[in-house]
Formats: structure tokens, C-alpha cells, sequence
């Protein structure tokens, strides 16, 4: 089951008060609430803590909503996306649809506005699986974060839950080193440290399911969503 605490929510919104009255009203359901105040700031934040949900204002200085969304986009089909605005104009409705929103939370925000968002949220989830098989003999919950061995758990140390979290979230791609650094060690990291985390996975999974791409990072194998 897909839990609201566990999920990872971004909040975008270049005024503050309505900044910080949205995160009040999202830790109230969620344990993993993050903000930022523009789109470049956005983007710095959603880079290292990928987070699952966005919640966005679309007129911003530096880089707005829409943009910032594109930007997104680019690499990125999955996450989810919110746009926050007090104004529902048609030119947005039209670039809102091409970027596969959600849907729109219409200012002031408030709890009563927020929760619905979030079930939709949810529920949108809930089309795909959220167990990744890997290899042959293990599973990964992403959205409860926990790795199996048929139906046992294997416990993992925080970096190394991290680490495996970042590469399933980024399967399609190889995951860099500064990527690393910034979701996993939140502070500059050796790559020696990296790769001892690494060493330590493989040996938990399968030194085959993950693979060393030379001069990026790393990137994982996975077999098909359960």
C-alpha cells in the first residue's frame, strides 16, 4: 500500500507566506515535505532529493513553473506534478496538458484543497507498480522503500537504501557521481566512499544488476515492473 508520509513532496512558490503555509499544510500528511523560491532554486532541490511529488507556482522570477517544467520533462515522465496558481489561463491549460500534469491547485492553498491533490496523487500512482523485480531473486518497494529476498526483507544501511533508491528512480539513465553525492551524502563525497557503498550492494543483490558506467557513475539493471 502506497502511504502519503512516505512520499517525497516538493513545494514551489516565490511568495513566501504562501510558501510556508503550504509546507504546514503538507507535513501535516507527509514526513518529506522540501520548498524552494523560484524555478532555478526548483530545480537545485528537485536534483537532490528527487522527489515524487511537485507542487508549483507558475508565475516565478528567474524561471517559472511552466519552464522549469520543461526542463523537467526532459528526463523525467514520472514524477509527479501540481501547478499551484490563483488564475487558470488558457495559454497554461494548453502547455500544462503536453507536460502531463496532474492537476491544478487553485490558490489560496488550504488543507481542504491540498488532500484531494495529493489522493490524485496516489491514485495515479497506483496505474503503475511500485514493485521493481530485481534479478531473479529480489524486489524493491519504491514507494515503502524496502528491498526482498522472495518475501524477506534485506536490511540495508542508509546509504546504501539511498543509493539503491536513487538508481531504480534513474534506471533509464546512469546515475553521476555528483548525483551521488547530493541525494545520498547531502556533502561532498569520495568516489572511494561510493564505490564501498556500491561493493556492499552488490553483494546484498548481484554484482550483474549493477553496473559501472566509466567517467558517469553507475546505472541498474531491472527486469520488468511486477
Amino acid at each position: 500500500m502506497i502511504e502519503l508520509k512516505n512520499l517525497k513532496i516538493l513545494y514551489i512558490d516565490d511568495e513566501e507566506a504562501i510558501r510556508e503555509n503550504a509546507v504546514e499544510y503538507l507535513t501535516f500528511y507527509c514526513d518529506y515535505v522540501y520548498s524552494a523560491k523560484d524555478g532555478i532554486n526548483g530545480l537545485e532541490i528537485y536534483e537532490k532529493i528527487n522527489p515524487d511529488i511537485i507542487i508549483t507556482d507558475i508565475k516565478m522570477p528567474k524561471l517559472n513553473g511552466i519552464e522549469m517544467v520543461k526542463k523537467i520533462r526532459e528526463k523525467d515522465k514520472t514524477t509527479k506534478i501540481v501547478i499551484a496558481t490563483a488564475f487558470l489561463e488558457t495559454s497554461y491549460l494548453l502547455q500544462a496538458i503536453e507536460l502531463g500534469l496532474v492537476k491544478y491547485l487553485i490558490k489560496p492553498i488550504t488543507a481542504d484543497k491540498i488532500l484531494p491533490v495529493l489522493k490524485d496523487c496516489i491514485l495515479d500512482f497506483k496505474k503503475r507498480s511500485n514493485i521493481i523485480k530485481i534479478g531473479d531473486n529480489y524486489t524493491y518497494d519504491i514507494f515503502n522503500k524496502t528491498l526482498f529476498k522472495h518475501k524477506t526483507q534485506v536490511q540495508l544501511a542508509k546509504k546504501e537504501l539511498l543509493s539503491l533508491d536513487l538508481l531504480i528512480n534513474n534506471s533509464n539513465r546512469a546515475v553521476g557521481y555528483n548525483e551521488f553525492s547530493n541525494y545520498v551524502w547531502e556533502t561532498l563525497m569520495s568516489e572511494d566512499a561510493l564505490r564501498a557503498v556500491i561493493k556492499e550492494l552488490r553483494k546484498k543483490i548481484s554484482k550483474k544488476c549493477i553496473k559501472n558506467v566509466s567517467g558517469i557513475g553507475y546505472q541498474i539493471v531491472l527486469q520488468d515492473l511486477i
